[in-house]
């Protein structure tokens, strides 16, 4: 636990004066409110954590492929010999794990940038498809097998209506009715990892993220995300129940341990180049949730409306002494702070006492180094702001001289 808080100091301290970087948060570098669990509540409440979900669920993948790998290689065998298939597919079209695997760094470890679609050969799409039309022949229950370009389902039942961006919010449960969130698949390490073990990570990935049927038969929960046409995965042939028998399923399963590798660059693009831009402004320049600021702007208008009638009748009832319209100055100050708040999704209070919000109305301490500068400069601006339209609001009711109706 004292390295790993000696690592998170030393973290912090390279982020002095910067923000920190996608990369950072995602490997949980950073500490609140830009951490990764302020990061997914943020989707969460844009109904896009799906695809932060599916990034973490193919690294739990990726990261279970390499511990098979190393286990290979602690047995005394090496990957080509356990593996042949897959140590053919490597060298040929280059993969993620080329260190662990063995092979040479300058001949074949680098990964295509290509999409899974591209880096298909034709005999490769034929095994796919000579694969999935015996397991659809086996299946039971109708699925959608293929898919044109244009959309249009080749065989089986009617696709429903797909995304049209990463961070569409089309066919997603409203935020104040949100299904409870599940974590990223996380496979138990309790006995050798075997290929089998692959094919079910795999398995669970396609059907709960890539799937255009949903998630499981009956569900009435959507966790399909969005991707490229030329990134969308169609069927998955493989099944985790009994191993592969026929040449085209074995041929297939050397895909599985890059299969989405290329669909997880494209959502790490897509969360780096929209949504964390956002989550940045959201966080390291406010320290309030959509939710709060939208309550303190109806508080702020409701105590604004109560002090200008008040304010009002002070003046028309030409009430005495003069200096009673001073009191003025306490609902003028909590609408204004209030308003401001919203206005600037900041509050200053909150700041000084050094919390954000990571829910509505609940709050966790600020501890990245130059976020708590950064909230702290804007909290200073606020509260000037607030002080000085209150003065100048209260002066301007006191020095209204007073007239009875």
């Amino acid at each position: 636990m004292d390295d790993e808080q000696r690592r998170q100091d030393d973290w912090a301290k390279d982020r002095k004066n910067r923000l920190p970087t996608f990369t950072e948060v995602l490997s949980r570098r950073t500490r609140p409110p830009v951490d990764l669990f302020m990061f997914y509540l943020f989707l969460q409440r844009e109904g896009a954590e799906d695809i932060l979900d599916f990034w973490l669920d193919v690294q739990q993948h990726e990261n279970l492929c390499r511990a098979y790998f190393k286990d290979v290689r602690k047995s005394g065998r090496t990957i080509r010999e356990d593996w042949p298939e897959y140590w053919d597919y490597a060298r040929r079209r280059g993969s993620i794990y080329g260190t662990v695997v063995g092979l040479n760094p300058h001949t074949g470890t680098k990964r295509s940038t290509a999409s899974t679609g591209d880096m298909l050969s034709e005999q490769d799409r034929q095994n796919l498809a000579a694969t999935g039309d015996e397991k659809a022949a086996r299946s039971p229950s109708p699925r959608v097998r293929s898919v044109s370009p244009g959309g249009i389902t080749a065989v089986g039942t009617t696709e429903p209506p797909r995304s049209t961006t990463p961070f569409s919010l089309s066919g997603r449960t409203p935020t104040l009715f949100k299904r409870a969130s599940r974590a990223p698949t996380i496979i138990p390490r309790s006995q050798a990892i075997t290929r089998q073990d692959l094919i079910a990570s795999a398995e669970r990935i396609y059907y709960r993220y890539l799937s255009p049927a949903g998630n499981t038969p009956g569900s009435t929960e959507n966790h399909e995300i969005y991707l490229p046409p030329a990134l969308r995965i169609h069927t998955f042939p493989l099944s985790s129940t009994h191993e592969p028998r026929s040449q085209n399923e074995i041929a297939l399963m050397a895909q599985i341990p890059d299969m989405f590798h290329a669909q997880k660059e494209y959502c790490y693009r897509a969360m780096e180049q929209d949504a964390f831009p956002r989550f940045l402004r959201a966080k390291a320049f406010g320290n309030l949730t959509p939710v709060s600021a939208l309550v303190r702007l109806i508080a702020g208008l409701v105590i604004l409306w109560v002090g200008l009638a008040v304010g009002f009748s002070l003046i028309f009832l030409d009430v005495q002494p003069k200096s009673k319209r001073f009191f003025l100055f306490i609902p003028y100050t909590l609408a204004i702070l209030f308003l401001i708040s919203h206005q600037y999704e900041l509050d200053p209070v909150l700041v000084f006492l050094g919390q954000s919000e990571s829910t509505p109305f609940r709050t966790l301490s600020i501890r990245e180094p130059y976020v708590k500068k950064l909230l702290l400069g804007r909290a200073i601006w606020v509260s000037v702001l607030v002080a000085a339209c209150s003065v100048a609001l209260t002066m301007i009711f006191w020095a209204v001289p007073g007239h009875r109706l």
